[in-house]
């Protein structure tokens, strides 16, 4: 009996210690558990942060929009926990060690605006838009030179200037002819228009030229007439021959003088009515005077203008034709104030047609207008050009060429020309892949180069190629420098 106690006590021990066991198990878990559940919620409290990429000041707890730009928030990741700071340098240690730079073999003279490099702070800011503002180290600004409009000289690397495509080329002596072209319309010649008319009352029996626009000839019939007037200086005329060999006859020599007078006379009004010299003739042999006359064109060219028909009646106040001779025409251009002032009459021109390749004519300046358009603020100059097989038509649009003055001195090709609006500059390459912004006075320009009068001598090189490209660098340099400068006079400017 006493030995059945003693078991059920050992049992009962042993029973006490594995439940003591499994509680102490179980707590420790749970503990765990429950710190691990508090240190991720913490993490998630941490992790669901959210701020404004252009106002970080605003933080909320949950996503959405910011109140005051209306952009999507962002989540803030969690910071590492940084390891425990030593003491507090003294502000002259931090100083020292932010001109040292990060590297500590670089000097930090400021830190400039990402925006305008012409703001600068002495210390890390961000500025409105809250971009933080770049370091500016004191290698970037070395090696100054005269700035010029804002601008530095840039050195490039040999990798940067292949991949800008930089390109220089030699200034060299050459001679320049400026050269104008302008497009101008054709005209007829005013001096070469003929309006024709009757001199004598009558009508019209048969017309030769029917159309407007026909080519006729000088001398070739235009109009038959009949002209109770012309009819009757034929008689006069038959009546005075008849009384010349009447006179002539009698051996009186006054009174054949007077008989050729006479003739002459008739003859003389008969011309002076257009009548046509081999009709005078032919009415001198048959000597029968002839109802209807017919009248020849006057001058050669086209019918320009026809306000006549058969059978209608004419008098000296009715204009039959305009005759217009095309075989030479005026060319009449705009030229700007600039450019007329060069120009000359008697100057050669050069006349080309946009449509048709081969024509191509020689002419000369025949007139300039003294009066300025205000509309265009251009000056009328008027060219005559020859016009064979009848090319230009008036009303045609041509390309004329002018050369205007001729130049000889230092030339660059028009590329390397960079006008800022104050004066014109060129990049010159001072030494090897450094360039320099240099101011130029120019003159002639024509053929795609430019004289230059004063900042560039022949065979220095100059950037024809990527000129915008390192202007960009060199106005950035130099508003580095622009800002050491006046960092070192009165101290740096603070940004905004």
């Amino acid at each position: 009996m006493r030995e059945k106690r003693r078991k059920w006590r050992q049992i009962l021990a042993v029973a006490v210690v594995l439940v003591a066991v499994l509680c102490g198990t179980g707590c420790e878990r749970q503990s765990g558990e429950a710190e691990r559940r508090d240190a991720g919620e913490s993490g998630q409290q941490e992790r669901e942060r959210y701020t404004c990429g252009m106002h970080p000041w605003i933080v909320a707890d949950e996503p959405g929009d910011c109140p005051i730009c209306g952009m999507a928030l962002t989540r803030v990741e969690p910071m590492p926990e940084a390891a425990p700071s030593a003491a507090p340098k003294a502000e002259e240690d931090f100083f020292a060690d932010m001109e040292a730079g990060p590297a500590g073999d670089r000097k930090i003279l400021h830190y400039r605006n990402p925006m305008n490099p012409a703001v600068t702070s002495p210390v890390p800011m961000k500025d409105e838009m809250g971009m933080d503002y770049v370091p500016v180290y004191a290698d970037e600004v070395t090696g100054g030179g005269q700035i010029v409009d804002g601008r530095a000289p840039v050195r490039l690397t040999g990798e940067s200037l292949t991949a800008a495509g930089v390109r220089t080329e030699a200034a060299v002596r050459a001679t320049i002819d400026r050269t104008v072209r302008t497009v101008g319309i054709v005209l007829a010649d005013e001096t070469r228009v003929r309006h024709v008319h009757t001199k004598v009352d009558g009508w019209v029996e048969t017309l030769h030229v029917n159309f407007q626009g026909q080519n006729v000839e000088k001398g070739t019939p235009i109009l038959s007439l009949y002209s109770p007037t012309l009819l009757a200086s034929q008689e006069e005329f038959l009546r005075a021959r008849a009384m010349a060999g009447e006179l002539a006859a009698g051996g009186d020599r006054e009174g054949k003088r007077l008989g050729e007078q006479l003739v002459a006379a008739a003859r003389r009004r008969l011309e002076l009515f257009d009548v046509p010299a081999d009709f005078i003739d032919e009415l001198a042999r048959s000597g029968v005077a002839r109802r209807e006359v017919t009248l020849n064109a006057p001058v050669a060219g086209f019918v320009t203008a026809k306000n006549i028909f058969e059978g209608q009646q004419v008098s000296p106040g009715v204009e039959l034709f305009v005759v217009t001779d095309l075989s030479r025409v005026w060319i009449e251009a705009d030229l700007y104030e600039y450019e007329a002032r060069a120009v000359a009459i008697g100057q050669q021109a050069r006349l080309t047609l946009p449509y048709e390749q081969g024509v191509a004519l020689a002419g000369r300046v025949s007139y300039v207008n003294p009066f300025l358009s205000p509309e265009s603020r251009t000056l009328k100059v008027r060219f005559e050009f020859d016009n064979p097989r009848f090319a230009l038509k008036p009303d045609m649009y041509a390309d004329v060429s002018l050369t205007l003055a001729s130049a000889e001195g230092v030339t660059v090709p028009d590329s390397a020309i960079m006008d800022t609006g104050v004066r014109k500059l060129v990049f010159v390459e001072t030494a090897a892949n450094t360039f320099t912004p240099r101011p130029v006075r120019v003159g002639v320009r024509g053929a795609g180069r430019t004289q230059i009068l004063a900042g560039v001598e022949a065979g220095e090189k100059v950037v024809v190629k990527a000129n915008f490209l390192i202007d960009s660098e060199s106005r950035l340099r130099g508003a580095l420098i622009g800002g050491e400068e006046k960092g070192g006079a009165d101290g740096h400017r603070q940004g905004h």
